[in-house]
């Protein structure tokens, strides 16, 4: 029978980013058009798309929200393939996407990659540049966490300070707090009474719902001032 006029195989797709940033940028449409293309090459529906949103690659375990209901599904209406873009999107790890990997034959299931034919082919070359190419995708991970730890390192050895919890005063209309804050602290207002004042006035903290406390103030008080052109308004 010819492959236009078999019947086409039932799959999932496997997507996943590492970031909460990258979450609303292409990495999620990139994953999905190569899928369909490749499906529609090679007589697969994709019945289910399970999009693994902001956990890391370089996780040694594969307990993920998404994955774990996919593998409760595989089975359930004949669905016994997974698709993905490429090995790295399961996992960075190279023990991690070996055991998935090994998990997922054991019990009868088909993982396919876009980017990697034969992924999981017994052949021992096949084997070794699968190994080869986690083994890539674990030191690229690496390099990565050590150039940014480096950067925030070489910021903060700078400034002070490096991207992150922003320090209050850069949100709009938290300037004005500190800066009466700091008047009353000039004025001779103890810690505790600055901020039973903020308290009973309903002044608001960053955090919602909380409360201000003496060392709070206190801590404020001790910050790094802002650039004027820092302040977010």
């Amino acid at each position: 029978m010819s492959k236009v006029n078999a019947k086409p195989v039932r799959a999932f797709a496997y997507l996943r980013v590492s970031g909460r940033s990258q979450i609303d940028h292409d990495g999620f449409p990139r994953q999905r058009l190569a899928i369909q293309q490749y499906a529609i090459s090679n007589g697969i529906k994709i019945v289910k798309w399970f999009e693994e949103r902001g956990v890391t690659g370089s996780r040694e375990t594969m307990d993920r929200p998404a994955y774990s209901a996919m593998l409760a599904e595989l089975l359930g209406d004949g669905v016994g393939t997974v698709v993905i873009e490429r090995l790295d999107r399961l996992a960075r790890h190279l023990m991690t996407q070996e055991a998935a990997i090994g998990d997922l034959r054991k019990n009868g299931f088909e993982l396919l990659s876009v980017a990697e034919p034969d992924l999981c082919s017994d052949d021992p070359t096949r084997i070794l540049t699968r190994q080869l190419l986690g083994a890539v995708a674990q030191y690229d991970k690496s390099q990565i966490v050590a150039k940014l730890r480096g950067a925030r390192m070489r910021k903060k050895a700078a400034t002070g300070r490096c991207e992150g919890r922003k320090p209050f005063g850069y949100y709009e209309g938290e300037q004005v707090i500190l800066d009466r804050i700091r008047a009353l602290r000039d004025g001779g207002v103890t810690y505790a009474a600055i901020a039973a004042k903020l308290n009973s006035e309903g002044v608001p903290p960053r955090k919602v719902g909380a409360r201000w406390h003496p060392g709070h103030v206190h801590g404020l008080l001790h910050l790094k001032p802002l650039m004027g052109s820092q302040a977010k308004v």
